[in-house]
Formats: structure tokens, sequence, C-alpha cells
């Protein structure tokens, strides 16, 4: 993911769109970013930012998008035990950062998602997909989205599992009047209607 450069103001008419949405779903289905709950992940940055350099960058912070943090999936409109497909749960999000340049005007961060995933006794087969996306904002607008798929295979007598997904490299541009901190990375599920649904289920009073 690359951002524009914050030392160059965008001109007015092409100023980078902020999405009436975070989390994609079905088709018919919309899910504003004002009904979405925008919690932080564990500390205000990157965890694994920091380091005995001094010298080292700020890092941007973290966030999951709820209820993008959880998945469930049902088999048809049931919802008892015997009807669960899979509980998923966005677990950590594991990152690091680093100077990108000698000029020290770009960061780069590297993030993984880690997932806990739980087969339920309707899922058919052993293997899933997990749909998930990253998000880059600045307060309130999002320079970039990117979706992304993660494959997992239960293995034979185990219906709990802990996955990783690959190394996602981004790259911020960076002042002496705007750190890398200025950044939000955002993390979550991309639900359906369905999960969605399911997941607004569960947590009602």
């Amino acid at each position: 993911m690359r951002f524009p450069d914050p030392a160059s103001p965008t001109p007015s008419g092409a100023r980078p769109r902020v999405p009436q949405r975070v989390c994609r779903c079905a088709p018919g289905s919309t899910l504003h970013l004002s009904k979405l709950v925008l919690a932080l992940a564990g500390a205000a940055a990157l965890a694994a930012c920091s380091s005995p350099d001094v010298f080292a960058p700020a890092c941007p912070q973290l966030g999951i998008v709820q209820p993008g943090a959880d998945m469930v999936r049902y088999v048809g409109t049931g919802r008892d035990l015997t009807d669960l497909v899979l509980d998923a749960h966005v677990v950590s999000v594991p990152g690091s950062c680093h100077w990108a340049n000698k000029a020290h005007t770009k960061v780069e961060a590297k993030v993984q998602v880690a997932f806990g995933l739980a087969r339920g006794p309707a899922m058919p087969g052993r293997s899933v997909t997990l749909p998930y996306f990253f998000a880059v904002a600045e307060n309130d607008t999002i320079y970039d989205e990117q979706d992304y798929t993660l494959h997992a295979e239960f293995p034979a007598n185990t219906d709990r599992i802990s996955v990783t997904s690959p190394e996602v490299s981004m790259l911020f541009p960076v002042s002496a009047n705007k750190s890398a901190a200025a950044y939000r990375i955002w993390v979550g599920f991309r639900l359906s209607r369905g999960e969605f649904d399911a997941y607004r289920t569960q947590r009602a009073p």
C-alpha cells in the first residue's frame, strides 16, 4: 500500500474518498462506518516496533473493526450449536516497522493477522477460507483498503486451530511534522450479511 505524501497537499478536486463503509457485505446489505465500533488492538501502536535504537521511527496505530473481530457462520437460518459451521476470531495483529529509506521520509510497516478458529458440527469437510481486510486511515480519511483471503485446514481429530496470515508490507510517507503514528491500520473480517446478523444476535442483551 502506498499513500499520498502529506507534505504535498492534495488538490480539493482529488481528495481521497472517505468510504461510507469499512465492512463490505453481501449484495443488498450495507454496514455504515457510523454503525461500527472501532476498538484499539492492544497497544496504541505496533508493539513490535519498539526498539532499543533511539532513532527507530514512530509506528502506525493498530485497530480492529467491530464486528469484524469475530466471524460466526451457521448453515441455513439455524442458530443452534448443531448448525454452527465456524467460529473465528482475530486474536492479535503482530507487526513491526522500520525506516524504509536513508532520508527518513518513509516508514515501512509489516503486519500479519493471527486468527483463532473453531470448527462447528455443520462444517462440510475440514477446510475453510477466511476473507479479511487491511485499511489505512488518517483521522476520518481512509487512504487505502485491501482485501485478502486465508485458506486454513483443520487436521484430523482437531477442531480448534490457530493460523497466521502472510505478512503485508505498507509504506507510509512521513515528515518532520508528521510521523507514522498519525496513521492507523484497521483490520477485520469481511462479513456477509448472514455473518453480521449472527454476530449481532449473539451479542444481543
